[in-house]
């Protein structure tokens, strides 16, 4: 990864190679955190993070359910995201605020620990590559279940959730695909290890509500960029086999942005390459993150 100089660290802006945490950290050793993925996108008016408002709302959901308390506000994280990408003179960049539980008693009881917060900001360009984003990529339906509802937080944007997200990645690169699609414990598809799922199948849109989902912010996005565009839209489950033969297919997220997939499981999904209405609702959704759409000038938050 390319270095920034400062990262934003309990309020102060501190050298990047600074940003160290004690081995006795909690969350290190038993994963109770919460963390954002986020945007900043370069516009005609400046850098604006994308849908910042909802990702620190969904921050703070995220404490909220696994019962961190936050000491800071919204409001003074926004600042620290603003102080952190003027600080490290980004124009474009990926924000990463993280919650985390500090030094204190070890055990798995984290409630009398300190509660730190960090924001990095970092240049990071195409999650799945730019060739991914222009021609597709290909994906294996991973041998790891997505969480249950009732096994882990599927709201919650918890950093021990990955742990399943990482086992399923590893697997797919290893087996020479670019991203792995997780099923739920039922048996339909859910989402990849770190992006939303879309399929196009006789021209309807389809992506899998969010029951066993992340609520991603990218996801309501896009919902929002098809329904404005007439796109007959439901949320459904998936199944695997209905995903083979649907015409198009596509992930979202922060990282990711808009991928296109072009195969799964080597079965060619469509005509092989990214179609009509994917292309479409990449072109939207990249327009409104760089503020030439002004139909969505409440997505953009501005760095002042």
């Amino acid at each position: 990864m390319e270095k920034a100089k400062y990262i934003w660290f309990n309020g102060e802006l501190i050298p990047w190679d600074e940003g160290h945490v004690h081995l006795l950290t909690h969350t290190l050793h038993y994963g109770l955190g919460v963390f954002e993925g986020i945007r900043c996108y370069n516009t005609p008016k400046g850098p604006a993070i994308f849908r910042n408002k909802e990702h620190i709302e969904r921050l703070f959901n995220s404490a909220h359910i696994v019962r961190m308390k936050v000491p800071f506000t919204r409001e003074e994280l926004r600042k620290g995201m603003f102080q952190c990408i003027q600080a490290n003179d980004l124009k474009e960049c990926y924000v990463r605020p993280i919650i985390f539980y500090g030094v204190g008693a070890m055990g798995l009881n984290p409630l009398n620990n300190p509660v730190d917060v960090a924001i990095i900001c970092w240049p990071w360009g195409a999650y799945l590559g730019e060739e991914g984003l222009k021609k597709g990529i290909r994906c294996k339906i991973s041998s790891f279940t997505r969480h249950h509802v009732n096994i882990a937080m599927t709201k919650a944007k918890v950093c021990g959730n990955y742990v399943n997200s990482q086992l399923a990645k590893m697997e797919a690169l290893e087996d020479g695909y670019d991203e792995a699609l997780m099923l739920d414990v039922d048996g339909t598809v859910t989402e990849g290890s770190g992006e939303n799922l879309f399929i196009v199948r006789k021209g309807v849109i389809k992506t899998p509500p969010v029951i066993g989902v992340l609520e991603g912010i990218t996801r309501e996005s896009i919902i929002e960029l098809a329904q404005d565009r007439n796109y007959p839209l439901r949320e459904e489950r998936i199944s695997r086999d209905e995903l083979y033969i649907s015409d198009e297919a596509f992930l979202c997220g922060t990282a990711a942005e808009v991928t296109p997939i072009r195969e799964v499981d080597r079965r060619t999904i469509g005509a092989g390459q990214p179609g009509p209405i994917t292309r479409h609702l990449q072109e939207a959704f990249f327009k409104a993150a760089r503020g030439e759409d002004p139909r969505y000038e409440k997505w953009l938050d501005y760095v002042e």
